[in-house]
């Protein structure tokens, strides 16, 4: 499975990007997509997580602010970034596999990972 993310750019605060994943095929492990996201001399963070069937799961920093969503049909997966701040600014990576519903943070769960797509918001 290939995973390809794209969107990324600079913004301001208060800025808007959309990122979005490709999915090169569906797979029955890789049910649960996600995005990640990794700051300069940072490790990984959880951003946000869905199911091709529904339900979404956001960390407590960007929840309210960002919305995770997917197109079943073009096996795409969507990260709307509203409200941005300097701290958002992170090399963002989709991510595919089946943790539990549970265990959706853990990036060492996930079997395919797309390349990064870097995030810059200046004030």
């Amino acid at each position: 499975v290939q995973l390809q993310a794209s969107g990324g750019g600079s913004v301001q605060v208060g800025g808007s990007l959309k990122l979005s994943c490709a999915r090169s095929r569906r797979t029955d492990d890789t049910y649960r997509m996600a995005w990640f996201r990794q700051a300069l001399g940072k490790g990984r963070e959880f951003v946000a997580a869905t199911t091709w069937i529904g339900g979404t799961y956001y960390s407590d920093s960007v929840r309210g602010r960002f919305a995770i969503s997917r197109d079943n049909a073009k096996n795409m997966v969507y990260l709307q970034m509203n409200n941005l701040r300097p701290e958002d600014t992170a090399d963002y990576h989709c991510a595919a596999g089946s943790p539990a519903w549970g265990s959706v943070q853990n990036a060492g769960l996930y079997y395919h990972w797309g390349q990064g797509t870097q995030v810059t918001v200046s004030s």
